[in-house]
């Protein structure tokens, strides 16, 4: 397979890895060999210590959109369709949020385009969200084809936008402009088509800056977060203090803001 075959393309840039899905002609659907190459990018890349950020994103017009749905074939005798599909999401495609919600540093994904069906879960699964303007988010499952959104979809989207608009979306299967996602809180900007690689990579070398644990520590807080109480919350942010600031990274924080400096963290051990 050429490069320009691969469904998975990479880049690097210093300490930024950039993948992109690269089915363009059908707006990058989530076909099983695109999400069995996705998996494999990002287990090298957790395992790269050179990597501090990464860039997910997709090549064309299309950020993603969702299941593969031409590619279904019939089960093998004595298994339904649907018996098969949930098979292969917990073999594969739940496997790949996964994935990505354990990466060891910041995943940014840079919404290109259309992002449908599964390729919200796909997106949204990143720690930080930049969508381009001529970008929009559509939720067909219900509306079109009598399922649930899945893919982790009814999880992030009722944690970033609360249930009344979860639902809602949902139900109608409206496309949410990536304007109007910004202004709710499901993406961190919507910036121009022209300038979203540029402002992409910049926000992720930002993200590259940071702690080697920034993204485990933050991401772990939020989740705890969640389910707890105030004073329960306030209880695990002190315990996760008295291990933090222990460490190297604040030792240096405080030097350079004593210097008036930018801090410089080490890279990842």
């Amino acid at each position: 397979m050429t490069p320009d075959n691969d469904p998975v393309l990479e880049e690097r840039h210093g300490e930024v890895a950039v993948l992109r899905l690269n089915l363009p002609q059908r707006l990058n659907p989530l076909a099983q060999p695109l999400q069995q190459a996705l998996r494999a990018h990002l287990a090298r890349l957790a395992d790269d210590r050179s990597v501090r950020a990464l860039v997910l994103t997709g090549v064309g017009k299309g950020f993603c959109v969702g299941a593969d749905l031409g590619s279904m074939q019939a089960p093998p005798a004595g298994q339904s369709l649907g018996e098969q599909t949930a098979a292969t999401m917990e073999a594969l495609s739940n496997r790949l949020i996964e994935d990505l919600r354990q990466m060891p540093f910041p995943v940014l994904s840079a919404v290109n385009g259309p992002c449908a069906g599964a390729g919200v879960g796909l997106a949204l699964a990143a720690d930080v969200v930049l969508v381009a303007r001529s970008a929009y988010f559509y939720l067909p499952f219900m509306p079109r084809l009598g399922i649930v959104p899945d893919l982790g979809c009814t999880w992030f989207l009722e944690r970033l936008l609360g249930r009344s608009r979860a639902v809602a979306l949902s139900l109608l299967g409206e496309r949410l402009s990536g304007e109007q996602a910004a202004q709710w809180g499901l993406a961190w900007a919507c910036v121009d088509d022209a300038a979203l690689g540029e402002q992409a990579l910049a926000l992720a070398q930002r993200l590259a800056r940071l702690p080697a644990h920034a993204a485990r520590e933050i991401r772990s807080v939020y989740e705890h977060a969640a389910h707890h109480s105030l004073n329960e919350q306030m209880r695990y942010e002190a315990e996760r203090q008295r291990e933090l600031i222990d460490r190297p990274e604040f030792a240096e924080g405080v030097q350079a803001f004593l210097a008036k400096r930018e801090p410089a963290f080490a890279p990842r051990s």
